[in-house]
Order: C-alpha cells, then sequence, then structure tokens
C-alpha cells in the first residue's frame, strides 16, 4: 500500500492538467467539476488509507518514507523528492483533501455560468497539489516548492477576475507581501545547509542529537523561518494582504482560509518544532507576534461591514492563537486548532458566499437583515459556525481554544494568557454582529430588485456536512480532565523530540475547570451583547467616536505601509529612472548614435564626386606610402 501513497498529490495533478488543457473545449461544467472535485476526493481516500495504515503500526514506527525520484545533486548538496508519511502529514492531508472535497463540490454550483469555469477548477486543483505537497515534503526543498506552489495559486485565485482592478490589486498585494516572508525562508534554508549540510528534515534533527550548535544559530535560523511563516499566515507585520484576498471567489477565500496557504506557516514551524524548542527567543517572538496579531485583528473585525472582510480578519486573528499554543511549546493544541478551524472557518466562508449568492452579489450586512427565513439551510449553518468559533461547548472550537488558553495560563504567561480571553470575547462579539446584522431585524435592502433565496443543494449540502463536523470535530482532543485527547496522543510520536526540550507544566485540574468556566461566560456575555446590540438591525456600529473609525479604517496600516514603503519606493524608482534610465542607458544609445551621425557627417564631405579630387587622394596617399618606406 506505502508504494501509492504518492498518489495523494498525483490525482489533484491530474485534474489540473485536464481541465487546465481540455476543459475549457469540452464546455461542459458538469464533467469539469465532477472531475475537478473527484480528484480530490480521491486523494482523500488514499489519505485515509494511509492514516489507517500508520495507525496500525508501532507508535515509533509511525513515519514512513515514499521515495520519488533523485532531484538535485551538486558537490555536497543532495536531495531526493519524497514523502514524509507521518502523524503530522497525515493529519494535514486530511485537512487539506477533506475540507478541499467540499469546497470543490460548493464550487460548481457557486461558480455556475462564469466563463472561466474550467480555469477556475484547474487553478483550484493545483492549489491542492501545491499545499499536499509543502506537507508531505520530506526536506525543505521540496516543502518550499510547494510553499511557492501556494503562492502561485492564490495570486492566480485572488485575480480570477483579472477584468476588475481591483482584484489584480490584491493579487499584487498578495504576491508581493509573501515575497517578503519568502525571502526569510530561502535565507533560513541557507543557513540549516550551512550548519547541518542537508536539507533533509530527519537527517537535520539526527544531527542535533551527535552536534553541539550555539544557541543563537538556532535564533537565526527560527527567526528566519518564522519571517517566512508571518507572510503566509499573515501574521504582524505581513497580515495586511488576507483582507484584500476576498476579492477572489468566495470558494478561493475558503480554500485559502481553512485548508490551505495559511496553514502553512503553522504547519512549517510545527515540522520544525525541534529547531524553535531550541531557540527560547525564538518562541517568545511567535508567542508575542501571535498574541498581539490575534488581538488586532479582532478589534478589525468589530467594525467592518463586508462580510467576508469580517471573517478574513476573523481568520487572521484565528492563526494568532495557534501561534501562542507554537509560542508555549503546545505543538499538538495547535494542529488541533488548524483541524477545527478549517471545519468551522470553511462552514462560515461557505456560508457568506451563500448569503452573496442568495443576496445578488452584494457583500454588506449594513444592505442585509432579515434574511433567516428565506435562507434555513443557510441560516442555520451559519450559526452553528457562529457557535463554534465563540467557544461553546461541547463544540470543537471551544475544544481547541480552551485548550490554547490553558496552555498559556499554565506556561506563566499570565499577561498573554489575558489578552486571549479578552480576543476570544471579542470573536464572540464581532461574529454574533455578523450573524444579527445578517439574519435578523428588518430588510435594508431595495425588496423590489432584490429577492433572497436558498442556495441549491449542491451548496448547501457541503456546508450541512461541515457543520456537522465543526460541532462533533472538538471531541479528538477533549481535556485531560475529561477524556483522552486523541490528537494529542496520535501527534505525540512526532513532537516528542521538541517536548523533551521544553519544560513540562504541570496542569492543575481545578484551576483548569476555573479556566473553562472564565471562558464560557466570557463567550456567553459577550454573545448575549452582541445580539442585544444588534439583533434589531437598528445599531450597527458597536460604538462611535475616533477610535471606532480608527478601527473601520484598520488601523491605517496599509496608510502607513504607503508612507512609509510605497511611496518612497515609487519615488526612488522614479528617480533611478530619470537618471539611470534617461540619462546613462538612453544617454549612451543616443549618444553613440549621434557621435556616429556627426562622424558621417564629417566623413560625407569627402564624397565630392570630383574625379579630379579623388585622383588628388590616391596620389596623396601613394606619396604617403613611400614617404613611408624611404624613411623607415
Amino acid at each position: 500500500m506505502v508504494e501509492y501513497f504518492y498518489l495523494i498529490t498525483v490525482l489533484p495533478l491530474a485534474g489540473f492538467l485536464f481541465n487546465g488543457l481540455f476543459g475549457a473545449k469540452f464546455k461542459n461544467e458538469k464533467i469539469t467539476g465532477t472531475i475537478g472535485s473527484l480528484t480530490v476526493f480521491g486523494s482523500f481516500v488514499i489519505t485515509v488509507l494511509a492514516y489507517l495504515h500508520i495507525t496500525s503500526l508501532p507508535e515509533d514506527s509511525r513515519t514512513i518514507i515514499v521515495p520519488l525520484f533523485n532531484w538535485l545533486s551538486s558537490g555536497s548538496l543532495n536531495i531526493a523528492a519524497a514523502y514524509l508519511v507521518d502523524p503530522l502529514s497525515v493529519t494535514m492531508c486530511l485537512i487539506v483533501t477533506g475540507v478541499g472535497f467540499l469546497i470543490h463540490v460548493y464550487a460548481i454550483g457557486y461558480m455556475h455560468g462564469d466563463k472561466g469555469f474550467a480555469r477556475f477548477f484547474a487553478f483550484m486543483n493545483l492549489f491542492i497539489f501545491a499545499m499536499l505537497n509543502l506537507v508531505l515534503g520530506d526536506n525543505l526543498l521540496l516543502m518550499f516548492l510547494g510553499w511557492e506552489g501556494v503562492g502561485l495559486c492564490s495570486y492566480l485565485l485572488i485575480g480570477f477576475f483579472y477584468d476588475k482592478k481591483f482584484t489584480g490589486d490584491a493579487a499584487n498585494k498578495a504576491f508581493w507581501m509573501n515575497r517578503i516572508g519568502d525571502f526569510g525562508f530561502m535565507l533560513a534554508m541557507f543557513f540549516i545547509f550551512m550548519t547541518f549540510g542537508t536539507l533533509n528534515f530527519q537527517q537535520i534533527f539526527s544531527t542535533l542529537q551527535s552536534t553541539t550548535i550555539a544557541t543563537s544559530t538556532f535564533t537565526v535560523i527560527t527567526l528566519l523561518l518564522f519571517l517566512g511563516a508571518t507572510g503566509k499566515s499573515a501574521q504582524i507585520p505581513l497580515f495586511v494582504w488576507l483582507p484584500d484576498a476576498m476579492a477572489g471567489p468566495t470558494p478561493v477565500s475558503a480554500l485559502i482560509h481553512a485548508a490551505t496557504m495559511v496553514t502553512a506557516g503553522v504547519y512549517m514551524i510545527a515540522r520544525t518544532s525541534v529547531l524553535f524548542a531550541l531557540s527560547p527567543i525564538a518562541m517568545n517572538v511567535v508567542l508575542a507576534v501571535g498574541c498581539l496579531t490575534a488581538f488586532v485583528a479582532a478589534t478589525i473585525a468589530i467594525a467592518q461591514n463586508d462580510i467576508k472582510k469580517i471573517l478574513a480578519y476573523s481568520t487572521v486573528s484565528q492563526l494568532g492563537f495557534m501561534f501562542m499554543a507554537m509560542g508555549v511549546g503546545a505543538f499538538s493544541t495547535g494542529i488541533f486548532h488548524v483541524t477545527t478551524h478549517a471545519f468551522f472557518k470553511a462552514l462560515m466562508f461557505l456560508a457568506a458566499g451563500s448569503v452573496i449568492h442568495g443576496m445578488h452579489n452584494e457583500q454588506d450586512v449594513a444592505k442585509m437583515g432579515g434574511l433567516k427565513d428565506n435562507m434555513k439551510t443557510t441560516f442555520l449553518t451559519f450559526l452553528m459556525g457562529a457557535i463554534v468559533i465563540s467557544g461553546i461547548p461541547p463544540f470543537s472550537g471551544f475544544f481547541s481554544k480552551d485548550e490554547i488558553l490553558s496552555k498559556l495560563f499554565f506556561s506563566g504567561n499570565y499577561i498573554v494568557f489575558g489578552i486571549a480571553l479578552i480576543t476570544a470575547f471579542l470573536t464572540a462579539f464581532y461574529v454574533f454582529r455578523l450573524i444579527s446584522l445578517t439574519f435578523y431585524g428588518k430588510p435594508r435592502y431595495d425588496e423590489t430588485h432584490v429577492h433572497p433565496h436558498e442556495s441549491p443543494a449542491i451548496m448547501t449540502i457541503p456546508l450541512i456536512i461541515l457543520a456537522v463536523l465543526s460541532v462533533v470535530g472538538g471531541f479528538i482532543g477533549l481535556p485531560h480532565i475529561v477524556g483522552t485527547n486523541l490528537i494529542e496522543h496520535f501527534l505525540n510520536p512526532v513532537f516528542t523530540p521538541a517536548l523533551s526540550i521544553i519544560p513540562e507544566h504541570h496542569i492543575v485540574a481545578s484551576t483548569e475547570i476555573g479556566l473553562i468556566i472564565a471562558s464560557v461566560l466570557a463567550a456567553a456575555i459577550s454573545i448575549w451583547l452582541s445580539v442585544r446590540t444588534f439583533k434589531s438591525g437598528e445599531k450597527l456600529d458597536a460604538f462611535s467616536g475616533g477610535y471606532y473609525n480608527f478601527l473601520k479604517d484598520k488601523y491605517r496600516v496599509d496608510e502607513l505601509y504607503e508612507a512609509i514603503i510605497v511611496k518612497p519606493l515609487l519615488w526612488l524608482t522614479e528617480q533611478s529612472y530619470k537618471i539611470f534610465d534617461v540619462k546613462v542607458i538612453d544617454g549612451a544609445v543616443n549618444g553613440t548614435a549621434k557621435f556616429f551621425n556627426n562622424l558621417a557627417i564629417d566623413w560625407r564631405k569627402l564624397q565630392t564626386g570630383i574625379v579630379q579630387d579623388y585622383a588628388i587622394f590616391s596620389i596623396a596617399g601613394i606619396l604617403a606610402i613611400l614617404l613611408y618606406i624611404i624613411l623607415r
């Protein structure tokens, strides 16, 4: 069975090639959509078989290398293309293929009638292929290939509606922000190769056991890796691209936010957890950045009215929670939240897409209201997602969020814990503001032109499945005081080397119960306050004043970047153009032409057309030659 694991990536690649080469010729949405979806489903089935296979093995033997071919060989650099199948990569593959399949099915209905239908599914399949290579690669270079692949696909899909300027701008913004992070990733790879002589994960980890390396080296490497993670996973200061990525079709937003792309940074830190564990400074930086990002994004989400941007800032905030978990060494908890977040965030984005579909492309919640009777399935599933992300038990978001809060508290980071608890309060507030303004109150749209309607079954069935997963998914990670944390037990062999370095924190059962009560109480109060404020639809803003406008303007970070980075670069480019391009390049080209033109004018005077003049020149030349011979 192991020899067939490579099909996990090959099937989506085949779907990309088929739809990319022949999809537009067939002009049949059913064939294109079915092939695009089934190839991802096939990968999901093989991933399930891979899961069953590795769980049948002893815990210390749950790492399988699937060799493909020799890739690069130059001097001491020898890299084989091979897949690393272990509990961590299988968990990620289950998320990517399982949730990705449901998003593909949903997209068949959402993209119906679009002229770029085949191109869309080709790009979506390529996205899945790139992400699977990222999580399965057994070395940093193969991971980086997938890393760049998801960056390319996000650019193509965010800018899918290429005839609109704002989509192109959003795609370019995502592209450049990610290039900054990718530069850090590349530098980290250079340092890793200089230090360990390899880019293979297992060889790096085995070298650690037999070599003494300065802590400062690990700090440099891990901070550079984290720079790459801040770009891909939209953390401060490289977070501004993700909300603008909403310019793409809604299924793209769901795929980026739930199953691919933004989870790559979290996965990369989890995969290199041993390196991070050896650098306390880097761990603290990850913790601090995650905490700040979670809080800032949550405050911005409170003041937004675009239904997709509210969810986008929610994703940025939830990613901050994942990085906080990584920063205190709770690696399996971070991956647990990646898993539950994939369920409920895919659900909420697809439900938002259903609202947009039913509202004839309207995205402003201030122009909605009273939709729950017209879109019952969408309303109920969206509501389930809101309850889940708010952290209400026994839904999945409660278990993973509470586990993170618990790890923060017992690690002794009380200030970070307090900020995280406030952020959890804000999360419930903004998400129920979204629910209230969208589905409750009187309609605030023009009822003569807009007729809200429920989406077709091909869109609502994935919503129902994701709602069920969002409700029950948390039971794989029960708190220790309740039962067995299955996902932690499953991932334990991967993170044991890192956890052996990080001091273990003793968990007090009574204190954990108190933390659970506090987090649930905070969420419940927040929900009550939000619904009470916005349910009637008469009030659209949480409060008024300069600070609220500041939140609406997203802390004016984009304006700050425009002032200190974009405009200076544009000025420098203009000056470089005027000096180097105009004066140096154009001056050299035009000056050369002018020189030869003047030379030609001077020499042209010698061409008189008079035979006697030519005879004189000939005689003078002969005399000059004779004189030279005589004098020599």
